[in-house]
């Protein structure tokens, strides 16, 4: 799939942010393991664990992992401190992604993050790799991640929020992710829509979705994003 020639490239990019710009590396799927275990609770496959990267956290423990509800604060909080201790330092930048962002800033195209993950980690985990600055907007969700959260994962408030903030509309945006939320986050707003084919989701499931584009690996994110080449 390619995005049409006839259209110019977007005013704003916004960026998903586990699986997208950032490997986590183990980092989730580690603490989700602590988490579940400090809590006597089983941990699933290595493929389901995987599942949970990209839906908000309590969202996938609930139904991807078959967390009792009642026992998911306390499973969040145990992972939360993991993760703030030792999994953010497991996570390492996908390579291309800081080549992606400058380019884009030569190009005056805006950039920001769209993140299921609570705004202030999503600051944390990009300032520990330098990148908190590159971005206009960081969005994220609630602090209280027990909290309920958007029907189905939903991100396209998320989305409008960070083109709101950026004084564009959701149409002039181009949403990155690499799970259906952000594909379908995009299709709700009438944003467009890139599939990034290096993050977590299980085969097909962005083509599903309906990415209006997929490529591959980071490298390409400049050319598919400026029009240049074909995603």
């Amino acid at each position: 799939m390619v995005f049409p020639r006839t259209r110019q490239y977007p005013r704003a990019v916004l960026f998903d942010l586990d699986g997208t710009l950032v490997d986590p590396a183990g980092g989730i799927t580690r603490g989700i393991e602590h988490g579940l275990l400090a809590n006597g609770l089983p941990v699933p496959a290595p493929e389901v664990l995987e599942e949970l990267v990209g839906p908000p956290l309590a969202l996938g423990l609930e139904e991807v992992a078959g967390v009792p509800a009642d026992a998911i604060p306390a499973v969040v909080r145990d992972y939360r401190a993991w993760y703030r201790e030792q999994g953010i330092a497991l996570s390492v930048v996908y390579p291309g992604i800081r080549e992606a962002l400058a380019g884009l800033k030569d190009a005056g195209v805006a950039v920001a993050v769209v993140t299921s993950k609570p705004t202030q980690l999503a600051h944390t985990l990009l300032a520990h790799h330098g990148l908190a600055d590159a971005f206009e907007v960081i969005v994220g969700t609630s602090e209280d991640e027990t909290a309920a959260p958007a029907p189905g994962g939903a991100k396209d408030h998320l989305l409008r929020e960070a083109a709101a903030t950026l004084g564009v509309e959701p149409s002039e945006c181009t949403m990155v992710g690499d799970r259906r939320f952000d594909i379908l986050a995009a299709k709700a707003t009438g944003a467009r829509s890139l599939g990034a084919g290096w993050g977590f989701a299980p085969a097909d499931e962005l083509a599903t979705a309906g990415a209006d584009a997929e490529i591959a690996e980071p490298h390409q994110l400049l050319g598919a994003l400026l029009l240049t080449e074909e995603a």
